[in-house]
């Protein structure tokens, strides 16, 4: 969920590739008969491989006016983009597999999820100074380094607090690797319309990551085991390693930025902590109350902190007004209405039908793959309609899905329960599809101009913090698997966006 937006938006130019997603969608809606369900269901994934390559070479072919070497850079810097997406996705159908080998629980799988968005949104804040101070390309090299080993361990783990471990790591890599592939966008395409190609271009490569992640990581899971899903990642962080040196040139910032570990320490632990404590909430209300006060003293503590450097990463002053606040609360509602629910889909599928895997990685693609395909149009109606009441029809087609998804568990017909889990998925898919790269070009033009960096830090800490968190609150108020109460959350999340975009933004972008 960590793409590529700059703030001259991404030109998202698909062209005629609607046939070619109406292929993979169409492999959704085949029947199998349970014989023929292995062998389907690999002919499907074969024909969904296909489909997405000839998406990419489509989209290739698409940008003529990027030079062989701006695609090079472009590409290679896009790879990284790729296998982070995909590693993020993936691990999403597989963690009912690896609950049952580790033998861990609900809020035990939770941490898998949450130690690597929370590792990557600390590191986040800190790796952009780094790379500026030590080189961009050496930050990304030694990200790409740290996620490759990362990425072993995790394939290795024993128990639950290994994976974790393991799964932070990996958070810490892929954040200098996402910020050394930004920065040297920047500095090596220094014309602007170059450069907005360039971004296009990776954020297609980051969105076909994403969206595949579910479908490879469920066909790895069924045919190798869950512990392939890291393994994969080894090949991609070797050829990024050849490619970087060759393609790409070292850069650093004339200006370096002071580095705030204390800031991130504070705001990092204080986020831990609110999580750790909202797990805690069903088994030990004492002991979560307690960490709960922690985390909001520490968290207190770095806003007085933020407020003495003369350059914070944070400015809680800058944050302070309605259309700020609405924005942060819509980014927290897509995050736990959309992302978060991605986490519990699969167990609700396998519940539901008895799925592998495979089949229930398949069937996630209704939900990832709008995220391809749905952008363009949620850049058309912001210009039409403004920011109110796009963010408000999106989020309301997120509850609508949240909704659909709820009433599939209501019913007892097999392809009724099918059609209802679907449709709320593409619902959900497309809610946030439009939201989400909306949402960052909000809070970019909402903040003054000298502080469009430490707008774009406040995006990704709404972003992942509310992820982070949304997985730890469903994961209580499931409990035992209650996916009715977790869809039902999700689409009252998703409400309150609403009225946070109708009462807090303005009508006009």
């Amino acid at each position: 969920m960590h793409g590529f937006e700059g703030d001259q938006g991404i030109e998202w130019r698909l062209g005629g590739h609607a046939g070619i997603m109406k292929e993979i969608h169409a492999e959704l809606n085949t029947r199998h008969t349970p014989r023929a369900q292995t062998d389907d269901t690999k002919r499907a994934s074969q024909r969904f491989c296909a489909a997405l390559s000839r998406f990419g070479r489509g989209f290739v072919k698409s940008a003529p006016s990027l030079s062989a070497r701006d695609l090079s850079v472009a590409l290679t810097l896009g790879l990284g983009a790729f296998f982070t997406n995909l590693d993020v996705t993936a691990v999403v159908v597989a963690l009912p597999a690896m609950a049952r080998t580790l033998s861990f629980g609900m809020a035990a799988t939770a941490w898998v999820i949450d130690a690597y968005s929370l590792a990557f949104t600390g590191m986040l804040l800190a790796a952009g100074a780094i790379a500026d101070r030590f080189g961009r390309r050496r930050a990304l090299l030694t990200g790409n380094v740290i996620f490759l080993v990362a990425s072993l361990a995790c394939g290795l783990a024993w128990d639950g607090p290994s994976l974790w471990l393991a799964r932070g790591l990996q958070g810490v890599g892929a954040a200098f690797v996402v910020t050394g592939a930004l920065a040297l966008v920047a500095s090596a395409f220094p014309d602007a319309a170059v450069r907005a190609r360039v971004f296009a271009l990776m954020g297609v490569v980051s969105g076909v990551g994403m969206a595949a992640g579910p479908t490879l990581g469920g066909v790895i899971t069924a045919w190798t085991g869950w512990r392939w899903i890291f393994f994969i990642n080894v090949p991609f962080c070797v050829a990024l390693a050849i490619a970087v040196p060759r393609f790409v040139a070292e850069s650093q910032a004339a200006e370096k930025r002071p580095l705030d570990i204390v800031g991130v320490a504070l705001l990092t632990t204080a986020l831990a902590l609110l999580i750790d404590a909202t797990l805690r909430v069903r088994a030990d209300m004492i002991g979560a109350a307690s960490l709960g006060g922690a985390a909001l003293l520490l968290l207190a503590g770095f806003a007085l902190q933020q407020r003495r450097r003369a350059v914070p990463l944070l400015d809680p002053t800058v944050f302070g007004t309605p259309a700020m606040i609405g924005v942060g609360l819509l980014l927290i509602a897509v995050s736990v209405s959309y992302w978060a629910i991605l986490v519990y889909l699969p167990p609700a599928m396998q519940s539901a039908f008895g799925w592998h895997a495979n089949r229930t990685g398949l069937a996630l693609l209704a939900a990832t793959a709008p995220m391809l395909i749905v952008p363009p149009i949620g850049g058309h109606l912001v210009m039409r309609i403004g920011w109110r009441w796009h963010f408000a029809h999106s989020l309301a087609i997120l509850a609508v899905g949240n909704l659909l998804l709820l009433a599939s568990l209501w019913r007892t017909d097999r392809a009724e329960i099918l059609g209802l889990m679907l449709a709320g998925m593409a619902a959900i898919g497309s809610g946030a599809a439009l939201a989400h790269p909306q949402l960052s070009g909000a809070l970019l033009a909402l903040a003054p101009p000298d502080r469009s960096g430490m707008a774009s830090a406040m995006t990704i800490v709404a972003r992942q913090g509310g992820f982070a968190l949304g997985i730890a609150a469903l994961a209580v108020v499931g409990g035992g698997q209650a996916f009715e109460a977790i869809f039902a959350t999700a689409a009252s999340t998703a409400v309150l966006g609403v009225l946070a975009a109708i009462f807090l933004l303005p009508a006009d972008r």
